[in-house]
């Protein structure tokens, strides 16, 4: 299986640490890994800002990258999503990307079925369910929805000697970023981070962990000018923890 790896622009600017964990942990499930060089943004903030025909000559970029690969792989739920959802209109060609790409939890645990990972992680840690995770990727189930509950981020954090899972009250309400809402409304987004941190903060977790670098930017924000006693982490550095 070859696998091209899509690190995002919030990962690749701002935690560098989390492609890292992303590439270390698939080439130690003996994965054929590349990552192409020059590789770009998927266009969602432009698109997200109102500009998604604008956005069409980075879908094309990503296109003529990653065409070539049996899967695509981000840790990035947003970005994952936009890819899948919003290529098919923003191109006017069949594109061969969205079906393939796929983010970092779903492909470990859909694709590779991953039942036990090495190394183990002996902290208290606390489950952020980004809304593209919940609503357009399916890495957990809507609460409101009378289904058997899941969560393929705890499903796959339990394979970590010495972990403890926790999920907050409201586990799949929004943390306040959703990307331009947090320009736009500032004073609204910065309650709701705060009483989602609080929330997870409850569960007695250490650590706040999740698939989006953006929703846990905006949380550690927030518990840092609050100067709240938790650390954020993504799923990734978490499940290649002691490789």
């Amino acid at each position: 299986m070859r696998v091209g790896l899509f690190i995002p622009c919030y990962v690749d600017a701002l935690y560098p640490q989390v492609g890292v964990a992303t590439y270390r942990l698939l080439r130690k499930l003996k994965l054929n890994v590349v990552y192409p060089e020059r590789q770009t943004c998927c266009g969602q903030p432009m698109a997200n800002g109102g500009f998604e025909r604008m956005s069409e000559h980075l879908a094309e970029r990503f296109e003529d990258k990653f065409r070539d690969f049996d899967y695509v792989v981000t840790p990035s739920v947003s970005c994952a999503a936009f890819v899948r959802v919003n290529y098919p209109q923003i191109l006017d060609h069949a594109c061969q990307t969205p079906e393939k790409t796929m983010e970092l939890v779903e492909f470990l645990h859909d694709i590779l079925k991953v039942r036990e990972l090495p190394g183990s992680f002996p902290h208290v840690v606390s489950v952020h369910n980004s809304c593209h995770g919940v609503r357009e990727l399916g890495l957990s189930s809507p609460s409101e929805l009378q289904i058997k509950p899941f969560n393929k981020i705890v499903d796959l954090l339990r394979l970590k000697d010495g972990i403890t899972v926790k999920e907050p009250d409201r586990k799949d309400e929004c943390c306040g970023f959703g990307g331009m809402f947090a320009v736009e409304e500032p004073y609204v987004s910065s309650r709701m981070g705060n009483d989602k941190v609080k929330a997870h903060m409850a569960t007695g977790a250490e650590i706040v962990t999740g698939s989006d670098c953006s929703c846990l930017m905006h949380m550690q924000g927030v518990a840092a000018r609050q100067k709240y006693p938790v650390k954020f982490m993504h799923v990734a550095e978490i499940l290649a923890a002691g490789l």
